[in-house]
């Protein structure tokens, strides 16, 4: 684990970090040092103090393979909801920062959404909208370089309304070129949705291959 001084721009080599994927501590959230650490394998997790990470093994799912759960494909057909992409990226981080039935505390402070919300007026930062009657009932956020996306966060109002959103979000990003959907670390969630776990090194080969490409962020 390395201290970064204020002045200190360029991340440790990712092989410095502890066994838990630790990597550094300090620096700011400024959105030229987000976009280098998601570039380098990294990403920030607390911000009192800040601390980057870079987990090995790292969950991914697979964009090329992809397929949801059956139940949840079958619900999709009956499109139960109206899915929007950046409509309301305010609105979708602020709903995931929230405590929630089984996440009664989430990382998502003040001032990651900040961060994360000048990524957006920056570009690199996107968000996926599920809607019903109107009202927003879940979303996933996330940060976006080349052909590569960050899931980030996602809640839910509605069942399977965030599941949704992401399962639309893996479609469209395989249909525009992305190559890399990045969900860092594997939860019993994302696990049933079907991503996996690949060592660190293979992680950083397809993510230099991916945010080298120039494809779009899908539109509605």
């Amino acid at each position: 684990m390395v201290l970064l001084h204020p002045e200190q721009i360029q991340f440790p080599d990712t092989n410095r970090c502890n066994r838990d994927g630790l990597l550094a501590i300090g620096g700011d959230l400024s959105v030229p040092r987000l976009l280098l650490a998601y570039r380098s394998g990294i990403f920030p997790w607390t911000d009192e103090p800040i601390t980057w990470w870079s987990p090995h093994p790292r969950a991914i799912f697979d964009l090329q393979t992809y397929q949801p759960p059956r139940r949840l494909a079958d619900k999709m057909k009956k499109r139960p909801f109206e899915l929007t992409f950046d409509r309301d990226f305010a609105s979708v981080i602020q709903n995931c920062s929230k405590p929630a039935p089984g996440r009664e505390t989430t990382w998502i402070s003040p001032a990651f959404i900040a961060a994360y919300t000048a990524l957006h007026r920056a570009g690199h930062a996107h968000s996926v909208e599920a809607w019903k009657e109107g009202k927003l009932v879940g979303g996933v956020y996330g940060v976006c370089i080349g052909g590569f996306f960050a899931g980030e966060s996602m809640f839910h109002r509605e069942t399977d309304a965030s599941k949704i959103a992401l399962t639309h979000l893996l479609f469209r990003l395989r249909d525009a070129g992305f190559q890399l959907f990045d969900t860092q670390v594997l939860s019993p969630l994302t696990e049933r949705l079907g991503a996996f776990e690949i060592p660190r090194a293979d992680y950083l080969q397809r993510l230099a291959a991916a945010t080298a490409l120039r494809v779009e962020f899908p539109r509605e």
